[in-house]
């Protein structure tokens, strides 16, 4: 949705800053729901709130088909965007309740994270497939049958036990969270490469637009990126054992800071391809290791929370982003975003360097069990 929706609006003639609009509003919802969200899985556990968001995000698909203009695109980034955040949510908090340490925390986060990596491959290639040969109502029916698929194998799933809570807890407020410098820096960095993603998501279809390429082309650009991000996932749980979740993410940002400096420079599909595909590598490995980081810095029965409060606070600026990606291109020209950005990324690095945890930090449940 998030490729084809932009590249829609652009072929009805709207402009970069409408694009960086419509791109932002998939983050919108997220922005307000992120915390209900969380506390919502925190009480229901698993299933409920997953089911909810497939009916959500399948009716949003499906109205963009009934009505490909730009103010139903609008809403159905509204309700895509929303719809995957309650998801990811619920899911992240089973997966990081399920694990037994901090080595399983990286593992079974790498494999999670295998299927979003996946999907950004699938559905870019797919729909740009799917346009170039039937039209953008073509594209969105079959985007609106692809949530009716996940209900039909989660719906199984069996449900972990309730957190029971220690007699006299209190319960803290979302707010409480930043008082922690960990949760600070991770935010910060999470912030960072999150920005790089949305960057990236939005720049291609413009820069592929202004050079004359093909939706293929562009969805095969942006396919690239997340098959190399499902590579990397791939591997990281043959490396748990080994992997530094600071080292990695300082790494991952270096690259990356590289990487946008010579984007600009690429002018061909092919050449946009490869810096594509190691971006993907580089930003693939890092959300494994900030999700193992974030169990481990924040009590079990505010994990849910915890990462609705993460999960809003990246959406937050994933509102403006796009906004501000859109003015400054169109203003300034897209080499000036992907080298700010970059900036922005090279000064973040020290942050995630200090990630590295004190050894009296120790999981909310995981390390402990």
């Amino acid at each position: 949705m998030r490729m084809a929706a932009p590249l829609m609006a652009l072929r009805e003639g709207y402009s970069p800053l409408a694009v960086g609009f419509l791109l932002s509003l998939f983050a919108l919802t997220q922005v307000f729901l992120a915390l209900p969200a969380g506390r919502f899985a925190d009480l229901h556990g698993f299933k409920r709130p997953v089911g909810l968001a497939v009916m959500v995000a399948s009716s949003g698909a499906a109205l963009a088909c009934v009505f490909p203009v730009f103010p139903v695109l609008c809403l159905s980034a509204l309700m895509t965007g929303g719809a995957m955040g309650g998801a990811s949510i619920s899911l992240q908090r089973y997966v990081g309740r399920s694990a037994q340490n901090t080595v399983q925390l990286k593992s079974m986060f790498s494999w999670l994270s295998i299927g979003p990596a996946l999907a950004n491959f699938v559905g870019p290639l797919t729909a740009g497939l799917l346009i170039d040969l039937g039209g953008f109502r073509l594209a969105f029916f079959c985007l609106a049958t692809f949530p009716l698929m996940t209900w039909a194998w989660v719906r199984h799933t069996r449900e972990l036990p309730p957190v029971v809570k220690k007699s006299g807890e209190k319960k803290g407020r979302a707010w409480d969270l930043l008082r922690q410098p960990m949760m600070r820096r991770l935010l910060l960095v999470n912030w960072l490469l999150s920005s790089c993603w949305d960057v990236h998501t939005f720049i291609v279809p413009v820069l592929g637009h202004e050079r004359g390429l093909s939706a293929s082309s562009i969805g095969a650009i942006l396919g690239g990126f997340a098959l190399a991000a499902t590579v990397v996932r791939v591997a990281i749980p043959l490396l748990a054992a080994h992997a530094k979740e600071w080292v990695v993410v300082t790494g991952a940002m270096v690259s990356t800071a590289l990487l946008f400096a010579t984007y600009p420079f690429m002018q061909t599909a092919l050449a946009m391809g490869v810096c594509s595909v190691l971006l993907g590598l580089a930003l693939g490995s890092v959300q494994p290791m900030i999700m193992s980081t974030l169990h481990q810095i924040t009590p079990e029965a505010r994990h849910g929370e915890a990462l609705g409060f993460r999960l809003m606070a990246i959406n937050a600026s994933s509102v403006l982003m796009p906004l501000l990606f859109g003015t400054a291109g169109a203003v300034m020209g897209v080499s000036l975003v992907f080298w700010t950005v970059g900036g922005a990324v090279a000064l973040g690095t020290r942050s995630a360097w200090r990630l590295r945890p004190p050894p009296t930090v120790r999981a909310g449940s995981a390390t402990a069990k």
